[in-house]
């Protein structure tokens, strides 16, 4: 997953949510236009590139170091 492409997320970015987030399962602000980006992608730092690491980005951006993934639900 990680050093390919940023990995776009449906989360909306809000630099102050996890102050009082849910521990389990935090679903992101309802409101916000930042999407949250995951995973780095290649050029990027070492310490960027790994699952955890989260930044955001604007949706309307567009470039080569920016992507998605497709998931496929066990059973469909």
């Amino acid at each position: 997953m990680a050093g390919n492409v940023w990995e776009w997320t449906a989360d909306r970015y809000d630099s102050k949510y996890y102050a009082d987030s849910p521990r389990a399962n935090p679903t992101g602000p309802a409101k916000g236009e930042l999407r949250v980006v995951r995973g780095g992608a290649f050029g990027n730092y070492a310490s960027y590139v790994r699952c955890a690491f989260r930044n955001y980005s604007d949706p309307a951006y567009r470039g080569d170091t920016f992507g998605f993934r497709v998931v496929v639900s066990p059973g469909l």
